[in-house]
C-alpha cells in the first residue's frame, strides 16, 4: 500500500506539469494595430497558420457564435468575433483568411492544431477572440466561416 501511495504522489506533479504546458496562448489585444492593406495578413497574434503546423494534427473547433465588427475608422476596418470551444486545452486555435475572389466572398477557416503524441485532459477549452480582418477595397462582400455565410457587409 505504501508503494502505491508513493507512485501516486510521484505521478501527480508530472500530470500537473503536462497539463499546464498544454494551455493555448492568450488571445491578442483588440487594440493591436492592423498594419497591412490586405485582409489576409493583419497582425493577429498566434492564430495564423504557420509552416510548423505541418507537424501537428488538424482538428475542428466548436463555434458557438460569430459576429462581424465594423470599426469606426477611415478607411473602414473589420474584425471577426469568434466564440466557442477547442477540443482540449492542448489544442491551439488557427484562423485563415482568404482574400475576396471575383465573387467578393471573404472565406475564413477556423480550426485547431495539436501535437498528436501529446497527453492532455479530455475537456473542452473555451475561447473568445477578436480577429482583425483588416481593410477591403470599396464594394459589397459576404463573409463565410467554415463554409457558412455569416454576414454581408459594405466597405
Amino acid at each position: 500500500m505504501e508503494t502505491v501511495m508513493k507512485r501516486i504522489l510521484f505521478a501527480i506533479p508530472i500530470l500537473i506539469l503536462a497539463i499546464s504546458t498544454c494551455r493555448p496562448a492568450e488571445p491578442p489585444a483588440m487594440d493591436q494595430p492592423v498594419t497591412s492593406e490586405t485582409p489576409s495578413a493583419p497582425q493577429t497574434g498566434g492564430f495564423i497558420p504557420s509552416p510548423a503546423d505541418s507537424n501537428l494534427m488538424r482538428s475542428e473547433v466548436y463555434l458557438d457564435s460569430t459576429e462581424l465588427l465594423s470599426m469606426e475608422s477611415y478607411p473602414l476596418q473589420f474584425a471577426l468575433v469568434l466564440k466557442g470551444n477547442l477540443p482540449t486545452p492542448c489544442h491551439q486555435l488557427r484562423v485563415s483568411v482568404s482574400p475576396p475572389g471575383t465573387d467578393n466572398k471573404v472565406k475564413v477557416g477556423v480550426y485547431s492544431v495539436s501535437n498528436p503524441d501529446g497527453m492532455c485532459a479530455q475537456v473542452l477549452e473555451p475561447f473568445e477572440i477578436n480577429f482583425p480582418l483588416g481593410r477591403f477595397p470599396e464594394g459589397r462582400y459576404t463573409l463565410w466561416v467554415n463554409g457558412e455565410m455569416v454576414a454581408g457587409f459594405q466597405s
